[in-house]
Protein backbone atom coordinates (compact mmCIF):
# COMPACT_ATOMS: atom_id res chain seq x y z
CA UNK A 1 0.00 0.00 0.00
CA UNK A 2 1.19 3.71 -0.81
CA UNK A 3 2.33 5.63 1.54
CA UNK A 4 -0.29 8.56 1.75
CA UNK A 5 0.92 11.92 0.47
CA UNK A 6 0.46 15.44 1.64
CA UNK A 7 0.56 19.16 0.46
CA UNK A 8 1.10 21.74 2.57
CA UNK A 9 0.43 25.52 1.27
CA UNK A 10 -0.89 28.68 1.34
CA UNK A 11 0.82 29.91 4.54
CA UNK A 12 4.32 31.29 5.84
CA UNK A 13 6.67 28.41 5.94
CA UNK A 14 9.88 28.54 7.53
CA UNK A 15 12.33 26.05 7.25
CA UNK A 16 14.95 27.27 9.91
CA UNK A 17 17.73 26.57 7.25
CA UNK A 18 19.57 29.34 5.72
CA UNK A 19 20.08 27.63 2.47
CA UNK A 20 16.37 28.47 1.92
CA UNK A 21 14.20 30.04 4.64
CA UNK A 22 11.00 29.79 3.20
CA UNK A 23 9.17 28.32 0.72
CA UNK A 24 6.01 28.45 -1.03
CA UNK A 25 4.78 24.51 -0.50
CA UNK A 26 5.93 21.01 1.24
CA UNK A 27 5.03 18.16 0.18
CA UNK A 28 5.43 15.15 2.70
CA UNK A 29 5.03 11.46 1.98
CA UNK A 30 4.58 9.18 5.09
CA UNK A 31 6.45 10.40 7.95
CA UNK A 32 8.73 12.12 5.82
CA UNK A 33 9.32 15.00 3.57
CA UNK A 34 10.15 14.32 0.13
CA UNK A 35 9.65 17.85 -1.53
CA UNK A 36 9.65 21.67 -0.83
CA UNK A 37 9.90 24.58 -3.13
CA UNK A 38 7.12 26.53 -5.17
CA UNK A 39 3.38 25.28 -5.13
CA UNK A 40 3.05 25.20 -8.99
CA UNK A 41 6.34 23.27 -8.92
CA UNK A 42 5.13 20.57 -6.59
CA UNK A 43 1.41 20.25 -7.95
CA UNK A 44 3.02 19.30 -11.53
CA UNK A 45 5.22 16.69 -10.27
CA UNK A 46 2.61 14.61 -8.31
CA UNK A 47 0.73 11.91 -9.64
CA UNK A 48 -2.24 9.63 -7.53
CA UNK A 49 -4.03 10.85 -4.44
CA UNK A 50 -3.04 13.77 -2.57
CA UNK A 51 -4.12 14.76 0.50
CA UNK A 52 -3.94 19.11 0.07
CA UNK A 53 -3.22 21.29 3.43
CA UNK A 54 -4.75 24.85 3.10
CA UNK A 55 -2.55 26.93 5.88
CA UNK A 56 -4.91 29.60 5.72
CA UNK A 57 -2.35 31.94 5.92
CA UNK A 58 -0.67 30.59 9.32
CA UNK A 59 2.71 30.02 9.64
CA UNK A 60 4.30 26.74 9.36
CA UNK A 61 7.51 25.93 11.06
CA UNK A 62 9.65 22.58 12.36
CA UNK A 63 7.92 21.00 15.30
CA UNK A 64 9.84 22.24 18.76
CA UNK A 65 12.60 20.50 19.87
CA UNK A 66 13.07 20.77 24.14
CA UNK A 67 16.75 20.45 23.99
CA UNK A 68 16.11 20.23 28.14
CA UNK A 69 13.74 19.06 30.27
CA UNK A 70 12.76 16.10 32.45
CA UNK A 71 10.23 14.28 30.48
CA UNK A 72 7.87 12.73 31.94
CA UNK A 73 7.74 14.74 35.57
CA UNK A 74 4.89 17.32 34.27
CA UNK A 75 2.81 13.97 34.08
CA UNK A 76 4.17 12.69 37.38
CA UNK A 77 3.02 16.19 38.56
CA UNK A 78 -0.25 16.43 37.63
CA UNK A 79 -0.87 12.77 38.34
CA UNK A 80 0.36 11.83 41.40
CA UNK A 81 2.31 14.61 43.22
CA UNK A 82 0.70 18.00 44.63
CA UNK A 83 1.65 21.21 43.13
CA UNK A 84 2.95 24.12 45.34
CA UNK A 85 4.09 26.40 42.52
CA UNK A 86 4.11 30.10 44.01
CA UNK A 87 3.31 33.17 41.25
CA UNK A 88 3.92 34.03 38.37
CA UNK A 89 3.16 29.74 37.73
CA UNK A 90 1.06 28.85 40.62
CA UNK A 91 -1.20 30.13 43.97
CA UNK A 92 0.68 28.52 46.60
CA UNK A 93 1.54 32.15 48.02
CA UNK A 94 2.17 31.06 51.52
CA UNK A 95 3.49 27.67 53.98
CA UNK A 96 -0.31 27.63 55.78
CA UNK A 97 -1.27 26.70 52.15
CA UNK A 98 1.21 24.60 51.22
CA UNK A 99 0.61 22.59 54.58
CA UNK A 100 -3.18 22.74 54.38
CA UNK A 101 -2.53 21.20 50.57
CA UNK A 102 -0.05 18.22 52.00
CA UNK A 103 -2.47 17.81 54.83
CA UNK A 104 -5.75 17.22 52.66
CA UNK A 105 -3.27 14.77 50.50
CA UNK A 106 -2.59 12.39 53.35
CA UNK A 107 -5.78 12.47 54.37
CA UNK A 108 -6.62 10.52 51.12
CA UNK A 109 -3.31 8.66 51.05
CA UNK A 110 -3.15 5.21 52.60
CA UNK A 111 -0.55 5.09 55.89
CA UNK A 112 3.05 4.37 54.96
CA UNK A 113 2.49 5.73 51.16
CA UNK A 114 4.70 8.84 50.25
CA UNK A 115 2.92 12.33 50.25
CA UNK A 116 5.18 14.17 48.02
CA UNK A 117 4.68 17.73 47.44
CA UNK A 118 6.45 19.60 44.43
CA UNK A 119 7.60 23.15 42.74
CA UNK A 120 7.99 24.95 46.25
CA UNK A 121 9.11 28.11 45.73
CA UNK A 122 10.89 29.36 49.65
CA UNK A 123 11.88 32.77 47.29
CA UNK A 124 8.58 33.30 46.42
CA UNK A 125 6.38 32.62 49.66
CA UNK A 126 5.79 34.89 52.59
CA UNK A 127 7.75 33.15 54.96
CA UNK A 128 10.66 32.91 52.38
CA UNK A 129 11.94 29.87 53.66
CA UNK A 130 11.89 26.15 53.02
CA UNK A 131 8.95 24.16 55.35
CA UNK A 132 11.05 22.80 58.49
CA UNK A 133 10.74 19.32 59.98
CA UNK A 134 7.96 19.71 62.51
CA UNK A 135 5.85 21.89 60.16
CA UNK A 136 5.69 18.26 58.15
CA UNK A 137 5.28 16.21 61.26
CA UNK A 138 2.20 18.13 61.38
CA UNK A 139 1.04 17.01 58.19
CA UNK A 140 1.13 13.86 59.15
CA UNK A 141 3.90 11.16 61.24
CA UNK A 142 2.51 8.43 59.53
CA UNK A 143 3.17 8.71 55.97
CA UNK A 144 6.76 9.89 54.46
CA UNK A 145 6.13 13.33 53.73
CA UNK A 146 8.71 15.01 50.97
CA UNK A 147 8.55 18.61 49.85
CA UNK A 148 11.25 19.31 47.13
CA UNK A 149 12.18 22.56 45.57
CA UNK A 150 10.97 23.99 42.23
CA UNK A 151 14.56 23.65 41.51
CA UNK A 152 14.82 20.13 42.14
CA UNK A 153 18.08 21.23 44.55
CA UNK A 154 16.91 20.77 47.92
CA UNK A 155 13.77 19.66 50.13
CA UNK A 156 12.63 19.27 53.14
CA UNK A 157 11.64 15.98 54.89
CA UNK A 158 9.86 14.97 57.45
CA UNK A 159 10.61 12.89 60.90
CA UNK A 160 9.02 9.53 59.02
CA UNK A 161 12.06 9.84 56.57
CA UNK A 162 14.58 10.97 58.51
CA UNK A 163 13.97 7.83 61.07
CA UNK A 164 13.47 5.58 57.96
CA UNK A 165 17.08 6.59 55.99
CA UNK A 166 18.97 6.70 59.35
CA UNK A 167 19.84 9.99 59.55
CA UNK A 168 21.02 11.79 62.72
CA UNK A 169 22.62 14.88 64.04
CA UNK A 170 25.75 12.71 64.11
CA UNK A 171 25.32 12.23 59.69
CA UNK A 172 27.97 14.29 58.21
CA UNK A 173 27.57 16.42 55.21
CA UNK A 174 28.55 14.69 51.78
CA UNK A 175 30.69 16.37 49.37
CA UNK A 176 28.24 18.63 47.20
CA UNK A 177 25.92 18.63 49.66
CA UNK A 178 24.12 19.43 53.47
CA UNK A 179 22.07 18.40 55.55
CA UNK A 180 19.80 21.57 57.46
CA UNK A 181 21.00 21.69 61.30
CA UNK A 182 19.04 23.53 63.72
CA UNK A 183 21.86 26.22 65.19
CA UNK A 184 21.08 26.00 68.75
CA UNK A 185 20.25 22.39 69.38
CA UNK A 186 22.40 20.64 66.58
CA UNK A 187 19.06 18.66 65.68
CA UNK A 188 18.09 17.68 62.11
CA UNK A 189 15.60 20.58 60.59
CA UNK A 190 14.75 18.24 57.77
CA UNK A 191 16.46 20.17 55.11
CA UNK A 192 18.01 18.02 52.84
CA UNK A 193 20.46 20.23 50.38
CA UNK A 194 22.47 18.96 46.99
CA UNK A 195 21.88 16.24 45.05
CA UNK A 196 24.63 14.13 46.82
CA UNK A 197 22.52 14.58 49.79
CA UNK A 198 19.14 13.80 48.32
CA UNK A 199 20.26 10.86 46.90
CA UNK A 200 17.21 8.88 45.43
CA UNK A 201 14.87 11.54 47.16
CA UNK A 202 16.52 13.90 44.71
CA UNK A 203 15.05 11.76 41.21
CA UNK A 204 12.16 10.34 43.16
CA UNK A 205 12.27 7.02 40.43
CA UNK A 206 11.38 4.96 43.87
CA UNK A 207 8.24 6.14 43.61
CA UNK A 208 7.20 5.41 40.10
CA UNK A 209 6.22 1.60 38.83
CA UNK A 210 6.01 0.29 35.59
CA UNK A 211 2.13 1.79 35.53
CA UNK A 212 2.31 5.13 36.95
CA UNK A 213 5.53 5.35 34.69
CA UNK A 214 3.54 5.00 31.28
CA UNK A 215 0.45 6.82 32.85
CA UNK A 216 2.59 10.01 33.47
CA UNK A 217 4.54 9.66 29.83
CA UNK A 218 0.99 9.96 28.34
CA UNK A 219 -0.11 12.63 30.42
CA UNK A 220 3.38 14.74 29.70
CA UNK A 221 3.15 13.78 25.62
CA UNK A 222 -0.13 15.42 25.70
CA UNK A 223 1.36 18.60 27.13
CA UNK A 224 4.19 18.81 24.92
CA UNK A 225 2.11 18.21 22.02
CA UNK A 226 -0.52 20.83 22.62
CA UNK A 227 2.47 23.22 22.84
CA UNK A 228 3.91 21.65 19.80
CA UNK A 229 6.53 20.13 20.65
CA UNK A 230 7.37 16.40 19.60
CA UNK A 231 11.16 15.44 20.20
CA UNK A 232 11.39 15.77 24.22
CA UNK A 233 14.45 15.03 26.83
CA UNK A 234 14.68 13.18 29.95
CA UNK A 235 17.85 14.82 31.08
CA UNK A 236 19.36 12.81 33.91
CA UNK A 237 17.55 9.06 34.28
CA UNK A 238 18.69 6.68 36.76
CA UNK A 239 18.84 2.95 36.28
CA UNK A 240 15.31 2.66 37.45
CA UNK A 241 14.36 5.33 34.74
CA UNK A 242 16.02 3.96 32.08
CA UNK A 243 14.60 0.56 32.39
CA UNK A 244 11.01 2.55 31.98
CA UNK A 245 12.11 3.97 29.20
CA UNK A 246 13.03 0.36 28.00
CA UNK A 247 10.18 -1.52 28.82
CA UNK A 248 8.19 0.48 25.88
CA UNK A 249 7.56 -2.71 23.23
CA UNK A 250 9.35 -3.32 20.09
CA UNK A 251 7.27 -1.58 17.28
CA UNK A 252 4.72 0.44 19.69
CA UNK A 253 4.29 4.27 18.92
CA UNK A 254 4.70 6.27 22.29
CA UNK A 255 3.37 9.08 20.73
CA UNK A 256 6.46 11.15 21.63
CA UNK A 257 10.03 10.85 20.27
CA UNK A 258 12.55 11.33 22.68
CA UNK A 259 16.40 11.59 23.97
CA UNK A 260 17.37 10.23 26.89
CA UNK A 261 20.41 11.11 29.24
CA UNK A 262 21.73 8.73 31.85
CA UNK A 263 23.21 9.75 34.40
CA UNK A 264 26.67 9.94 33.72
CA UNK A 265 27.84 8.29 37.43
CA UNK A 266 26.06 4.99 35.49
CA UNK A 267 29.07 4.75 32.93
CA UNK A 268 30.61 2.67 32.16
CA UNK A 269 28.46 0.17 34.17
CA UNK A 270 25.68 1.09 32.00
CA UNK A 271 27.39 -0.30 28.74
CA UNK A 272 30.01 -2.07 28.93
CA UNK A 273 29.70 -3.83 32.66
CA UNK A 274 28.05 -7.33 33.39
CA UNK A 275 24.41 -5.94 33.88
CA UNK A 276 24.17 -4.08 30.47
CA UNK A 277 20.67 -2.26 29.81
CA UNK A 278 18.46 -3.99 27.52
CA UNK A 279 17.66 -1.39 25.12
CA UNK A 280 14.14 -1.46 22.73
CA UNK A 281 14.87 -1.40 19.20
CA UNK A 282 12.51 1.61 18.21
CA UNK A 283 13.51 5.33 16.58
CA UNK A 284 11.24 6.75 19.22
CA UNK A 285 13.50 6.36 22.14
CA UNK A 286 17.11 6.96 22.04
CA UNK A 287 19.72 6.98 24.34
CA UNK A 288 22.21 10.55 24.07
CA UNK A 289 24.56 12.39 26.02
CA UNK A 290 25.56 11.28 29.75
CA UNK A 291 24.77 13.93 32.28
CA UNK A 292 27.05 15.46 34.69
CA UNK A 293 26.62 18.38 37.76
CA UNK A 294 28.95 20.98 39.22
CA UNK A 295 26.44 22.91 41.20
CA UNK A 296 23.31 23.80 42.14
CA UNK A 297 20.73 26.23 41.99
CA UNK A 298 20.08 30.31 42.34
CA UNK A 299 16.73 29.83 44.36
CA UNK A 300 19.36 28.13 46.80
CA UNK A 301 22.06 30.19 45.97
CA UNK A 302 24.11 26.89 45.45
CA UNK A 303 24.66 27.90 42.03
CA UNK A 304 28.81 28.32 42.29
CA UNK A 305 29.93 31.89 41.35
CA UNK A 306 33.44 33.60 41.31
CA UNK A 307 31.88 36.27 42.78
CA UNK A 308 29.23 36.85 46.11
CA UNK A 309 26.03 36.78 45.90
CA UNK A 310 24.59 40.09 46.17
CA UNK A 311 23.01 39.58 49.23
CA UNK A 312 24.18 36.08 50.76
CA UNK A 313 21.90 33.82 52.31
CA UNK A 314 24.79 32.13 54.04
CA UNK A 315 27.87 34.07 55.31
CA UNK A 316 30.04 30.83 55.12
CA UNK A 317 29.24 30.10 51.27
CA UNK A 318 28.57 33.38 49.72
CA UNK A 319 29.99 32.58 46.10
CA UNK A 320 27.50 29.35 46.34
CA UNK A 321 28.91 25.66 46.50
CA UNK A 322 30.38 23.27 44.17
CA UNK A 323 28.80 19.84 44.14
CA UNK A 324 31.81 17.57 43.00
CA UNK A 325 35.17 17.36 44.28
CA UNK A 326 37.41 19.10 41.18
CA UNK A 327 39.80 16.30 40.97
CA UNK A 328 36.97 13.74 40.99
CA UNK A 329 34.97 15.32 38.09
CA UNK A 330 37.88 16.12 36.44
CA UNK A 331 38.31 12.62 35.93
CA UNK A 332 34.59 11.33 35.54
CA UNK A 333 34.78 13.67 32.43
CA UNK A 334 38.21 12.44 31.03
CA UNK A 335 36.41 9.30 31.08
CA UNK A 336 33.42 9.68 29.81
CA UNK A 337 34.88 11.79 26.85
CA UNK A 338 37.52 9.04 26.17
CA UNK A 339 34.68 7.09 25.75
CA UNK A 340 32.93 8.63 23.08
CA UNK A 341 29.95 9.93 24.63
CA UNK A 342 28.60 13.67 24.23
CA UNK A 343 28.71 15.21 27.89
CA UNK A 344 25.85 17.64 28.81
CA UNK A 345 26.87 19.45 32.13
CA UNK A 346 24.47 21.42 34.65
CA UNK A 347 26.56 24.37 35.16
CA UNK A 348 24.42 27.38 37.04
CA UNK A 349 26.85 30.08 38.15
CA UNK A 350 30.23 30.59 36.15
CA UNK A 351 32.77 29.05 38.48
CA UNK A 352 30.84 25.80 38.12
CA UNK A 353 31.23 26.19 34.05
CA UNK A 354 34.93 27.03 35.04
CA UNK A 355 34.90 23.68 36.73
CA UNK A 356 33.55 22.06 33.21
CA UNK A 357 35.61 23.99 31.06
CA UNK A 358 38.89 23.04 32.39
CA UNK A 359 38.06 19.59 32.61
CA UNK A 360 37.35 19.25 29.23
CA UNK A 361 40.21 20.85 27.94
CA UNK A 362 42.40 18.13 30.32
CA UNK A 363 40.14 15.49 28.94
CA UNK A 364 40.75 17.26 25.08
CA UNK A 365 44.72 17.32 25.65
CA UNK A 366 44.86 13.48 26.12
CA UNK A 367 42.13 12.55 23.45
CA UNK A 368 41.51 15.28 20.45
CA UNK A 369 37.82 14.94 18.77
CA UNK A 370 36.83 17.04 16.67
CA UNK A 371 33.09 17.30 17.13
CA UNK A 372 32.08 16.43 20.41
CA UNK A 373 29.53 18.57 21.17
CA UNK A 374 30.24 18.66 24.84
CA UNK A 375 27.26 21.36 26.24
CA UNK A 376 27.16 23.75 29.21
CA UNK A 377 23.24 23.31 30.60
CA UNK A 378 22.02 26.41 31.96
CA UNK A 379 25.21 28.83 31.39
CA UNK A 380 22.83 31.71 33.84
CA UNK A 381 26.05 33.91 34.07
CA UNK A 382 28.60 32.63 31.79
CA UNK A 383 30.98 35.65 31.07
CA UNK A 384 32.79 36.79 27.70
CA UNK A 385 35.97 35.07 28.79
CA UNK A 386 34.04 31.57 28.68
CA UNK A 387 32.43 32.17 25.77
CA UNK A 388 35.48 32.81 24.25
CA UNK A 389 36.81 29.90 25.61
CA UNK A 390 34.29 27.69 25.06
CA UNK A 391 34.25 28.85 20.60
CA UNK A 392 37.42 27.99 21.08
CA UNK A 393 37.16 24.45 22.28
CA UNK A 394 33.98 23.83 20.67
CA UNK A 395 31.83 23.88 23.62
CA UNK A 396 28.05 24.38 23.08
CA UNK A 397 25.62 25.84 25.49
CA UNK A 398 21.73 25.73 26.64
CA UNK A 399 20.01 28.44 28.53
CA UNK A 400 17.77 28.69 30.53
CA UNK A 401 15.99 31.77 29.36
CA UNK A 402 12.94 31.10 31.35
CA UNK A 403 14.90 32.19 34.39
CA UNK A 404 14.29 35.74 33.20
CA UNK A 405 10.59 35.90 33.35
CA UNK A 406 10.29 33.03 36.80
CA UNK A 407 12.95 34.56 38.74
CA UNK A 408 14.35 37.63 36.98
CA UNK A 409 12.86 40.03 39.39
CA UNK A 410 15.43 38.23 42.34
CA UNK A 411 17.97 37.81 40.31
CA UNK A 412 17.87 41.43 40.03
CA UNK A 413 17.22 42.25 43.51
CA UNK A 414 19.25 39.37 45.79
CA UNK A 415 20.82 36.85 43.65
CA UNK A 416 23.34 38.95 41.53
CA UNK A 417 22.29 42.39 41.65
CA UNK A 418 21.52 44.94 38.62
CA UNK A 419 24.59 44.55 36.50
CA UNK A 420 25.20 41.00 36.62
CA UNK A 421 21.33 40.04 36.59
CA UNK A 422 21.25 41.72 32.94
CA UNK A 423 23.78 39.28 31.79
CA UNK A 424 21.59 36.21 32.75
CA UNK A 425 21.28 33.35 29.87
CA UNK A 426 23.24 35.96 27.44
CA UNK A 427 22.25 34.67 24.01
CA UNK A 428 23.34 37.59 22.30
CA UNK A 429 26.71 37.43 23.38
CA UNK A 430 27.11 33.94 22.75
CA UNK A 431 26.00 34.49 19.00
CA UNK A 432 28.91 37.01 18.82
CA UNK A 433 31.52 34.74 19.75
CA UNK A 434 30.06 31.99 17.47
CA UNK A 435 29.10 29.55 20.44
CA UNK A 436 25.71 27.91 19.12
CA UNK A 437 23.18 28.06 21.92
CA UNK A 438 19.71 26.33 22.59
CA UNK A 439 16.96 27.87 25.09
CA UNK A 440 15.03 25.37 27.30
CA UNK A 441 12.69 25.06 30.15
CA UNK A 442 14.01 22.56 32.34
CA UNK A 443 10.28 21.51 32.69
CA UNK A 444 9.58 20.37 35.23
CA UNK A 445 10.93 23.52 37.03
CA UNK A 446 9.21 25.91 34.78
CA UNK A 447 6.28 24.12 32.18
CA UNK A 448 7.26 23.61 28.61
CA UNK A 449 5.78 26.27 26.46
CA UNK A 450 8.22 27.26 23.39
CA UNK A 451 6.12 30.06 22.31
CA UNK A 452 6.79 32.01 25.92
CA UNK A 453 10.36 30.82 26.40
CA UNK A 454 10.84 32.87 22.57
CA UNK A 455 9.39 35.96 24.68
CA UNK A 456 11.94 35.15 27.34
CA UNK A 457 14.22 35.61 25.12
CA UNK A 458 13.23 38.00 22.70
CA UNK A 459 11.79 40.43 25.34
CA UNK A 460 14.04 39.47 28.34
CA UNK A 461 10.60 40.77 30.76
CA UNK A 462 10.92 39.99 34.32
CA UNK A 463 7.58 38.79 35.49
CA UNK A 464 7.03 42.17 37.08
CA UNK A 465 7.80 43.82 33.28
CA UNK A 466 11.69 44.93 34.25
CA UNK A 467 13.55 44.42 31.20
CA UNK A 468 17.08 42.73 31.92
CA UNK A 469 19.68 42.99 29.37
CA UNK A 470 18.61 44.86 26.56
CA UNK A 471 21.97 44.03 24.93
CA UNK A 472 21.17 40.37 25.10
CA UNK A 473 17.81 40.11 22.84
CA UNK A 474 17.26 38.18 20.23
CA UNK A 475 15.49 37.77 17.29
CA UNK A 476 12.05 36.25 17.05
CA UNK A 477 13.81 33.62 14.01
CA UNK A 478 17.37 33.31 16.25
CA UNK A 479 14.73 31.63 19.28
CA UNK A 480 13.07 29.52 16.92
CA UNK A 481 16.20 28.45 15.61
CA UNK A 482 17.27 27.72 18.77
CA UNK A 483 14.21 25.69 19.43
CA UNK A 484 14.69 23.46 16.37
CA UNK A 485 17.20 23.13 14.01
CA UNK A 486 19.72 24.16 16.66
CA UNK A 487 18.68 21.67 19.16
CA UNK A 488 18.16 19.24 16.87
CA UNK A 489 22.38 19.77 15.86
CA UNK A 490 23.10 19.88 19.88
CA UNK A 491 21.94 16.09 20.06
CA UNK A 492 23.34 14.86 17.08
CA UNK A 493 19.77 14.52 15.58
CA UNK A 494 20.24 17.00 12.75
CA UNK A 495 20.31 14.69 9.94
CA UNK A 496 16.49 13.71 11.16
CA UNK A 497 15.07 17.14 12.39
CA UNK A 498 15.02 20.36 13.06
CA UNK A 499 14.51 21.98 9.77
CA UNK A 500 12.02 21.56 6.60
CA UNK A 501 14.16 20.00 4.24
CA UNK A 502 13.60 16.33 1.68
CA UNK A 503 14.59 13.59 3.71
CA UNK A 504 13.70 14.61 6.99
CA UNK A 505 10.82 13.65 9.47
CA UNK A 506 7.76 15.51 8.57
CA UNK A 507 7.14 17.10 12.20
CA UNK A 508 5.77 20.70 12.05
CA UNK A 509 4.12 23.08 14.00
CA UNK A 510 1.63 25.67 12.69
CA UNK A 511 0.92 29.02 14.60
CA UNK A 512 -1.91 31.29 14.34
CA UNK A 513 0.57 33.92 12.54
CA UNK A 514 3.86 34.18 11.54
CA UNK A 515 5.89 36.05 14.84
CA UNK A 516 9.39 36.21 12.56
CA UNK A 517 7.81 39.20 10.37
CA UNK A 518 6.67 41.55 13.45
CA UNK A 519 7.64 40.12 17.00
CA UNK A 520 5.01 42.34 18.24
CA UNK A 521 2.89 39.53 17.33
CA UNK A 522 4.56 36.95 19.47
CA UNK A 523 2.51 38.12 23.11
CA UNK A 524 -1.13 37.25 20.63
CA UNK A 525 0.37 33.73 18.83
CA UNK A 526 -0.63 30.45 19.70
CA UNK A 527 -0.01 26.95 18.10
CA UNK A 528 -2.61 25.77 16.21
CA UNK A 529 -1.41 22.48 15.31
CA UNK A 530 1.04 20.32 15.85
CA UNK A 531 2.44 17.29 13.12
CA UNK A 532 4.59 14.91 14.04
CA UNK A 533 5.97 11.79 11.55
CA UNK A 534 3.31 13.03 8.92
CA UNK A 535 0.38 12.56 11.09
CA UNK A 536 -1.60 14.98 13.06
CA UNK A 537 -1.32 14.58 16.81
CA UNK A 538 -2.77 17.86 18.09
CA UNK A 539 -5.50 20.47 16.25
CA UNK A 540 -7.39 23.16 17.20
CA UNK A 541 -7.60 22.60 21.21
CA UNK A 542 -8.23 18.89 20.62
CA UNK A 543 -5.51 16.11 21.35
CA UNK A 544 -5.50 13.13 18.13
CA UNK A 545 -6.13 9.92 19.06
CA UNK A 546 -2.60 7.96 20.20
CA UNK A 547 -2.74 6.53 16.54
CA UNK A 548 -3.10 10.12 14.75
CA UNK A 549 -5.17 11.51 12.33
CA UNK A 550 -4.59 12.54 8.92
CA UNK A 551 -4.31 16.45 9.32
CA UNK A 552 -7.39 18.79 8.14
CA UNK A 553 -7.37 18.41 4.39
CA UNK A 554 -8.51 18.83 1.08
CA UNK A 555 -8.29 15.23 -0.84
CA UNK A 556 -7.58 15.89 -4.82
CA UNK A 557 -7.03 13.33 -7.34
CA UNK A 558 -3.70 14.51 -9.39
CA UNK A 559 -3.08 12.59 -12.50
Amino acid sequence: MAEAAVLYFNGDILTMDDARPEVEAVLTRGERIEAIGDLADLRAGLSGVVEEVDLQGQCMIPAFIDPHGHFPDPGFIKLFRVDLSAPPRGDCTDMATALERLSEKAQNTPKGDWVMGVLFDNTAVAERRMPTRDELDSVSLEHPVWVIHASGHNGTANSYILDMLGLTRDTPDPVGGRFGRDPDTGELTGLIEGISAMGELGDTDFLIDRRRFWEGFNACRDEYLEHGVTFAQNAWASRQMLDHFASLPEGEDPGMDLVVLPQGELEPELTQGPDVIEWSRTPYITLGPRKLFTDGAFQLQTAYLSEPYHRPSDPDAPCGMPYCDPDEFKAKVKQLHSMGFQIHCHCNGDRGADLLLDAIEAALAEHSREDHRHTVIHGQVLRDDQLERMARIGVTVSFFSAHIHFWGDRHYDTFLGPERAAKISPAASAERYGVRYTLHNDASVTPTRPLHLTHCAVNRKTASGRTLGEGEKISVLEAFKAQTVIAAWQVFKEDERGTIKPGKLADFTVLTQNPVRDANLLARTSVVQTIRRGRCAYRDGQLAPKEAVPPKTVVTASP
